[in-house]
């Protein structure tokens, strides 16, 4: 069988001057700003426009682009050597698909449609579902997908908080630093996610169930009862009321506890602005200016082996269940009433064949 994974990211700018009408995309998308047409669509010019200046800077600091694709490409390389590993008795190709930047999903659906699969697997770089991020991947694939006449069965894993490889690396990198940051005294390990707005929440979101979860999972893999450690959400922008506690909230406390900091970008699977700049710079230089007696912030997964082995074991596990069209890490059948945009709840995404 030839067997097609799709990685979903979001994407970054390849260049400075891709920054301003990649922050137009994200803005564009329905899940970001839920308005009309009329209205949303000069008003992502407008914020794109205003925002495009600061966010020139932050990608000038990483040398003039976002390094997520090249990440990206390396994360589908190791997965691709895992599959062939366990999943032998298939012809395996692995694509990336960026929701904001190129290659987009219409060019990576003409691609996968080029290369003639049986089976289609849609693999979102998010281990928390969000629908601003998996949700709106997949909707923009569904739309790419049938203007590319790619009728293979198609599956998506939806989420994945629990699924053991990833908290098992996550664990495998925190620890060392747990040991370094001890040498300073009482410490904190902060789990710090990207922010999402509390009237995306409202709405149903289950992101920051999910993100509690994975929290809770990592923390008791790490084996330490007495761990001093809390759940925070970093990127807030704009006016919004948005979820917390903030990132630097925190930090500032951690820094009046007297405690020395862990950080661990638990929503991230791989490095970029949020994680290279906002992390070690801004937030490092907070930790320092607040006294904070030690920063450590813990790498993302990446391409952690035991985190790769556990998105081969998903897809595994996905083609086990061929008349499944959502299928997650199998720890919840769905995120439960209070979540209705759990897309199992709700029925979306479409039949597996």
């Amino acid at each position: 069988m030839r067997l097609a994974v799709v990685l979903f990211n979001l994407g970054g700018p390849d260049s400075l001057a891709a920054v301003r009408p990649f922050l137009r995309n994200l803005f564009l998308d329905r899940a970001i700003i839920d308005l009309p047409d009329l209205i949303r669509r000069p008003l992502a010019g407008l914020i794109s426009s205003r925002r495009a200046k600061v966010a020139t800077e932050i990608y000038r600091k990483l040398g003039g682009s976002s390094p997520i694709l090249p990440q990206t490409k390396a994360q589908a390389e190791a997965l691709k050597q895992a599959l062939a590993r366990s999943l032998p008795q298939h012809v395996v190709e692995i694509f990336v698909s960026m929701r904001y930047w190129h290659p987009m999903a219409e060019e990576t659906a003409r691609a996968v449609a080029a290369w003639r699969p049986d089976r289609v697997v849609l693999l979102p770089l998010y281990p928390q579902l969000s629908s601003t991020t998996t949700s709106s991947s997949v909707a923009s694939w569904r739309v790419a997908a049938k203007a590319a006449l790619l009728d293979a069965p198609t599956q998506v894993i939806c989420c994945y908080a629990l699924q053991p490889g990833f908290i098992e690396a996550a664990a495998a990198l925190i620890g060392p630093l747990l040991d370094q940051a001890r040498k300073a005294g009482p410490i904190r390990l902060l789990l710090s996610a990207h922010g999402l707005p509390e009237k995306i929440v409202a709405r149903g979101d289950p992101y920051p169930w999910h993100i509690e979860r994975s929290a809770r999972a990592i923390v008791e893999r790490l084996g330490t009862a007495d761990l001093d450690w809390a759940v925070c959400y970093q990127s807030r922008v704009g006016p919004m009321r948005w979820i917390g506690p903030a990132t630097e909230q925190e930090i500032a406390r951690a820094a009046r506890d007297g405690r020395a900091i862990v950080l661990f970008p638990v929503s991230f699977v791989s490095e970029h602005s949020e994680t290279l700049v906002e992390l070690d710079m801004e937030y490092a230089e907070l930790a320092h200016r607040l006294g904070v007696p030690a920063y450590h912030r813990v790498p993302t997964v990446g391409t952690h082996p035991v985190f790769i082995d556990g998105l081969a074991n998903l897809v595994g596990e996905t083609l086990a269940r061929p008349q499944t069209p959502i299928v997650n890490d199998g720890s919840l059948q769905s995120c439960g009433a209070a979540h209705g945009a759990c897309p199992r709840l709700a029925g979306l995404y479409g039949a597996a064949g």
